[in-house]
């Protein structure tokens, strides 16, 4: 039976430290010509919907060209601001050594992300991140606003079961779209959310961080098996 890990980014594996929210409101700038004074909910949020509930806030009603156009801006801004996004920040305690890990025992890694797939793979590119991502098999904001379908939309790509994949993700909507699945999920409290409120939205194994290689193993390994 195949086996397939499907990885959050943000505040899973990386911290971008301010940098996404400056480039989410440059690129807002260049889409709409408004200055981005307020951002929507963006923990677990898939990046169609953060922008159509920001650009709400400030009094303007949106279409998928309004998004696509947002979509480019904002790769751009990542692009061109590479060197901003290393040096402010930074791959989480433990990340790149539980991939490395995860791909020496042979578990196939992906991606499943609220981001657009270019800045997802800008993101882990600049840490460092992307050697052992299947990218091909992940699912990001531009295929469905839902993160349960994203969840969905990876096991199809990956023609695997529910019961050979685990999520790690570091929010209750990472939880919730694993568990709607039948995937198991390994949640992360580096993140916005305490580890009391992972438990509470029902994750599996909940963890303070990435940095016991030998766990997140083990973890994934049991997972995977049971």
């Amino acid at each position: 039976m195949a086996q397939l890990v499907l990885w959050d980014i943000d505040h899973t594996l990386i911290d971008t430290r301010g940098v996404g929210r400056e480039l989410s409101a440059a690129a807002f700038l260049r889409t709409t010509g408004q200055p981005m004074r307020e951002q929507a909910k963006i923990d677990g949020i898939a990046e169609p919907v953060i922008f159509r509930e920001t650009a709400k806030l400030h009094g303007l009603t949106t279409n998928r060209s309004d998004f696509e156009r947002f979509a480019q801006a904002l790769t751009e801004e990542h692009l061109r601001r590479i060197a901003d996004l290393r040096d402010r920040g930074r791959a989480l305690p433990g990340a790149a050594a539980a991939i490395n890990a995860l791909a020496a025992h042979g578990v196939r890694q992906t991606v499943v992300s609220g981001n657009i797939r270019p800045v997802a793979e800008i993101k882990l590119r600049t840490f460092g991140l992307d050697q052992h991502i299947r990218w091909e098999f992940g699912a990001y904001g531009e295929d469905d606003d839902t993160r349960a379908n994203l969840v969905r939309i990876c096991l199809q790509r990956a023609n695997t079961a529910a019961n050979a994949a685990t999520l790690i993700g570091d929010t209750p909507a990472d939880v919730a779209a694993a568990h709607a699945n039948g995937v198991h999920v390994i949640a992360i409290a580096s993140g916005r959310s305490s580890e009391a409120d992972l438990r509470d939205a029902g994750a599996d194994v909940v963890l303070p961080d990435l940095i016991n290689t030998d766990l997140i193993l083990k973890l994934v390994r049991d997972d995977i098996q049971s």
